[in-house]
């Protein structure tokens, strides 16, 4: 056992100084030639540790990637050779790997469409054509929302060199980024065929990057880790963001709440928190929020730092009109009643207050079958809120 633990290190090494040279941009045939042996011999588990160790060189990621693609492409057939078992078409996986089919026959579509817009960049019924088509291309942010938020996380848990994720989640940006950007181009009437052409070649090598990556690497060694059971259960969550090309029919598993873990925790349907999490999480959030059940009496109300309508522990149980002036607790009733009816599900108003500017909201709550259980009430201080203009997408505390 001993020996075979010290070949995989072995191997895993030598696999590491091929993609550090890759990086580096150093690959060459007599360097391809003196890494063959490691080449042919490659396992997906083997390049999951490799990226997860370059990860923690702290390279820069354009760089990573471009050694990356040019170290796999080396293992291309090796890992399209490694014996697997396949996932059952009816699993996470399976369902993945069937949308992956639908998006291969979408890229199919397009490549003629490329080969006439550069045989006639001018026609404009033909741009208009090929907008659609990447428009719909775009629809493969569902699944890549779908790893990155349901299978992930689960990975992160079983396997020791999840970092290799980042590089999956940074091409999953690249091309979102590019069909936004082609889309846009195909609708501009200056229409730049030399940087179309470019963007749409980053597309279609990352996407089928990706999906080589996905069914050759990634699967093979999650499944051999995970248990079918788990994997089953994240079925719900996919369901709620949407595969992108296909619609299976999936047996949701009905999650339960409110029950303590043994760990004293409360199963939120979404997470577990104890009871002190759940407090410091409301009183973090920079509003007061207020909750009042289906019975019309006062059940809870937060105590951020800063409060902008007192609230004291003697209203809890107290009736909701109760804790409102006689001049305005009919608009308390009226809205009430028309939660309660079903007509409306939120009421807003806005005030100015002691130089604030306060927006105060009311939110019908209502249980999964659509059942009235009350209502809360939200308050913000939204003065600095409303100035704000543009965008700000760089963290700027050194101002």
């Amino acid at each position: 056992m001993s020996e075979f633990t010290n070949q995989k290190q072995q191997r895993v090494a030598r696999l590491t100084a091929l993609f550090e040279a890759a990086v580096r941009g150093e690959i060459n045939a007599a360097m391809v030639s003196e890494y063959q042996e490691v080449i042919d011999r490659a396992t997906p588990a083997d390049v999951i540790t490799v990226v997860d160790w370059l990860l923690h060189l702290k390279l820069p990621m354009n760089d990573l990637k471009k050694g990356i693609n040019k170290a796999l492409n080396l293992l291309n057939k090796t890992l399209r050779e490694f014996p697997y078992t396949a996932p059952a078409a009816d699993s996470l996986a399976g369902y993945l790997i069937e949308n992956n089919e639908q998006l291969d026959l979408r890229l199919k579509a397009i490549r003629p469409l490329m080969k006439e817009i550069n045989r006639n960049p001018e026609n404009e019924a033909l741009r208009n054509g090929l907008r659609e088509k990447f428009a719909d291309l775009s629809k493969m942010d569902l699944h890549y929302q779908i790893k990155e938020n349901v299978l992930f996380p689960l990975i992160e848990t079983y396997l020791p060199d999840y970092n290799c994720l980042q590089v999956m989640w940074s091409l999953h940006d690249d091309i979102r980024e590019n069909i936004k950007t082609i889309v846009g181009l195909l609708a501009e009437p200056g229409f730049d065929l030399k940087q179309f052409n470019r963007l749409a070649g980053d597309v279609f090598f990352d996407m089928y990057a990706i999906r080589f990556r996905e069914e050759r690497i990634l699967f093979p060694v999650a499944l051999d880790l995970i248990p079918e059971k788990e994997l089953s259960v994240l079925l719900n969550q996919c369901i709620e963001i949407g595969f992108p090309f296909i619609h299976p029919e999936i047996k949701l598993h009905e999650p339960s709440a409110g029950e303590i873990t043994p760990s004293g925790e409360i199963d939120l349907k979404t997470g577990f928190l104890s009871a002190e999490q759940i407090v410091l999480l409301f009183n973090h959030l920079p509003v007061d929020i207020t909750y009042v059940d289906e019975f019309d009496k006062v059940k809870f109300f937060s105590t951020p730092e800063k409060r902008i309508f007192r609230r004291t522990n003697s209203i809890i149980g107290r009736e909701v009109k109760n804790c409102h002036p006689p001049e305005s607790v009919h608009v308390v009733e009226q809205i009430v009643e028309a939660f309660r009816n079903g007509e409306k599900d939120k009421a807003s108003f806005w005030i100015q207050m002691k130089g604030e500017f306060i927006l105060i909201q009311y939110f019908a709550v209502r249980d999964g079958q659509g059942n009235y259980r009350g209502v809360v009430e939200v308050s913000q201080e939204i003065t600095e809120i409303r100035t704000l203009e543009g965008e700000q997408r760089l963290l700027d505390w050194g101002k």
